[in-house]
């Protein structure tokens, strides 16, 4: 396989450069990053729709990784329950090293091609569930070892790779190659590789919840009222919604209700 990923920067003498122009290029670089996933769209779609067909099936998504890819994981997983109202536990995160471990720089544990298929099994993996796995160079053995296992026992699986013909996506169901080319500095793939799998992290969670009804119009109707900045928003929402005038009312609908949603579904029942 060609390792893109680890090719020189195209960039040279970059100490001896101004901050305007490191900024300037870094800038140019990110900006190709975009380009890269809309030639992915099509594997990316079909991704989604078997991820949205396993949630809504009663299995789990797992993001499996290590290093950056694994780590942005986390934080796209942790958002979930808030913002969607989805239950704890639908979507996880296996990190190399333990999710426990997250501000620490844990990449020798990426090297043990038997510790993701193990840390799956603690968590009761099954044929409902769909596992992703995410590895820049498309070979981490932490992930590719998971995935041969979940392919020997009927597990569906995608990938996040952004190099071509890896081990890693030859191993999964569903693989979506992101070719972002060189990094800025050569082989730092926290930057455009990073940046591209947090722009498709956000594509998977955003649309598979909108998928499984967790979004009305444009809303979050199902968000937790977890803060009053929250909880401002979603009497506004309610208020728009269910064409209520009155503050203070909709907030008591609103906080009764526990949702946007369960309120919205009230009013409807109430008007029946």
């Amino acid at each position: 396989m060609n390792k893109i990923t680890e090719q020189p920067s195209h960039h040279r003498h970059l100490e001896q450069k101004s901050i305007q122009e490191i900024t300037a290029l870094i800038n140019h670089e990110d900006k190709t990053v975009a380009l890269a996933i809309e030639k992915a769209l099509p594997q990316l779609n079909l991704l989604i729709a078997h991820i949205t067909h396993a949630l809504r099936s009663g299995g789990r998504l797992f993001y499996l990784g290590a290093g950056s890819g694994g780590r942005l994981s986390v934080l796209d997983a942790i958002e979930l329950p808030t913002t969607y109202g989805i239950e704890k536990g639908i979507v996880n995160v296996v990190l190399a090293g333990g999710v426990d471990k997250l501000i620490d720089a844990m990449e020798q544990m990426e090297d043990d091609p038997n510790a993701g298929w193990q840390a799956l099994e603690e968590k009761q993996i099954n044929s409902k569930d769909i596992v992703l796995g995410i590895s820049a160079s498309g070979t981490t053995p932490f992930v590719l070892g998971a995935l041969e296992q979940c392919a020997i026992h009927g597990i569906t699986t995608g990938c996040i790779v952004s190099n071509p013909q890896s081990p890693i996506a030859a191993a999964a169901t569903i693989p979506v190659e992101v070719i972002t080319g060189p990094e800025f500095i050569t082989g730092s793939t926290r930057m455009k590789c990073g940046t591209a799998q947090k722009m498709i992290f956000d594509m998977i969670s955003t649309t598979t919840m909108i998928q499984l009804g967790r979004v009305l119009d444009n809303q979050m109707v199902h968000v937790q009222l977890i803060n009053n900045k929250i909880t401002d928003r979603a009497v506004r929402m309610l208020m728009d919604k269910g064409a209520i005038t009155d503050y203070e009312a909709a907030k008591t609908l609103l906080l009764e209700k526990g949702s946007v949603q369960k309120a919205l579904e009230h009013i409807s029942a109430a008007n029946n």
